[in-house]
């Protein structure tokens, strides 16, 4: 009974895909944690930290333990006289030795710091994946608002249509309007009835691709906010947008990958060059064997022999390179270029940002001027097409004459639409670039 009150319990949790209406953040979310390229970001950053723990490790002595034995026949040296025997021998031995570089031209430092560079830039490349696709989601989810609002307003028309052929039906009974009129009526009506199936269709394509965004299954049920529920920004003005564009160069994940992009590419030259100074390395080490001729009566007890034979040593080498193929040159040259190449994409990345933050805030304030201007249209349309209505029933006006105000209407309702919406998106992206995050963890 228990097991069924959890199962119960946890189902209740989960969200109701095919009822509740999603959010713009809860599709970003869910996006964000289901992305393909999000996750293989995720993998790459921990290749990072295994690159960052192996950069540490260098800095540890290496300790090695061999074991080996042998038979010797026919014509050696005997290990105990030093002499050739021809008396077939058994040989065993054991060695402990550790190691440890004590100056390698700052190579292992530098490679370090390297590593430590390549977690923040796997960090930013993580979190610039997040933002790309949490901007791709939005862009998705304010197309299928559009849509869906398109639908609507098809609907709308459609129905007003259908009150407007049943209202020339009976006028026409009465014999206030004609067939003609009728008949045209009736094509009106099909041709908002078609109208709602096409957008009926372009809002089915734009699920399909906000699904896509999301990586969320085909064959669940999403639905999204209405127009009027969804977060839509408060039509002000910002900052200009140097100022905004200065506030985004300091967190834009873009741009701090770019820059430990070239902090990684620093390091790996500096360790490159590490590779033309002589380099320090001590060891030490113990050793002791057995062995045993064979067919030979009294040899030593392994016990006595692993003791007696036992040996220590210690050792430093000093390596200074001279000659390696002008592999080491070579190596310095790539790191070099890298240096360039980090240097360009960073000049490059800052330059667009700049780009984006600019064309945004232009159309941010375009849109609300459009807008605007749309506004007092829709309502000037609508007041016309009341009164072409009203002239339509006192027989001042054809049906042609309701038809094309009627699409006119149409036509401005969908523009209003379409700015209230860019407007919206415009503002999410510029409040992203001042810091804002597109949504909340």
């Amino acid at each position: 009974m228990k097991r069924i009150v959890y199962i119960f319990l946890f189902i209740s949790t989960l969200p109701c895909m095919a009822h509740e209406a999603w959010t713009i953040e809860q599709c970003i979310q869910y996006a964000v944690n289901h992305n393909h390229d999000v996750r293989l970001q995720d993998l790459a950053l921990e290749e990072s930290r295994i690159d960052r723990t192996k950069a540490v490790g260098a800095f540890l002595p290496s300790v090695n333990g061999s074991i080996g034995g042998q038979y010797n026949f026919g014509r050696a040296i005997d290990p105990e006289t030093n002499t050739y025997t021809d008396v077939s021998t058994f040989y065993n031995g054991y060695s402990l030795s550790a190691s440890i570089p004590v100056f390698d031209g700052f190579q292992r430092y530098n490679d370090l710091r390297a590593s430590r560079a390549n977690i923040l830039l796997g960090r930013s490349r993580l979190q610039a994946q997040k933002d790309q696709t949490a901007q791709d989601v939005l862009a998705s989810y304010i197309e299928l608002l559009y849509c869906k609002g398109s639908v609507e307003i098809a609907r709308k028309k459609r129905d007003e249509s259908m009150m407007l052929l049943r209202q020339t039906e009976v006028m026409a009974q009465v014999g206030r309007k004609s067939e003609a009129d009728v008949s045209q009526m009736r094509a009106t009506y099909a041709s908002d009835d078609y109208e709602v199936t096409h957008q009926q269709s372009l809002y089915d394509k734009a699920l399909i691709a906000l699904k896509r965004q999301m990586n969320f299954p085909m064959e669940d049920t999403l639905s999204v906010a209405d127009c009027d529920t969804c977060d839509m920004a408060e039509p002000t003005l910002m900052e200009n947008p140097e100022t905004i564009y200065s506030q985004a160069g300091h967190f834009n994940p873009k741009i701090k990958q770019a820059e430990y992009n070239l902090q990684a590419a620093r390091y790996s030259l500096r360790a490159s060059k590490g590779a033309l100074y002589p380099s320090i390395n001590i060891g030490a080490g113990i050793s002791t064997r057995y062995n045993k001729q064979l067919h030979k009566v009294g040899t030593m007890k392994f016990s006595e022999q692993f003791r007696n034979n036992a040996g220590e040593y210690i050792s430093a080498t000093l390596s200074i390179p001279l000659f390696d193929r002008l592999s080491t040159l070579s190596s310095i040259r790539k790191s070099r270029n890298n240096v360039r190449r980090a240097e360009e994409e960073l000049d490059y990345n800052r330059r667009e940002l700049h780009r984006l933050v600019s064309e945004t805030y232009c159309d941010r304030v375009n849109s609300l001027k459009e807008m605007e201007k749309m506004r007092c249209k829709v309502e000037a349309d609508s007041v016309a097409l009341k009164q072409t209505v009203r002239k339509y029933e006192e027989g001042l006006s054809s049906a042609i004459d309701v038809q094309t105000q009627a699409v006119t209407l149409l036509q401005s309702e969908a523009m209003l639409l379409q700015c209230r919406l860019t407007f919206t998106y415009k503002t999410r992206l510029l409040q992203y670039y001042k810091g804002i995050p597109l949504w909340t963890e």
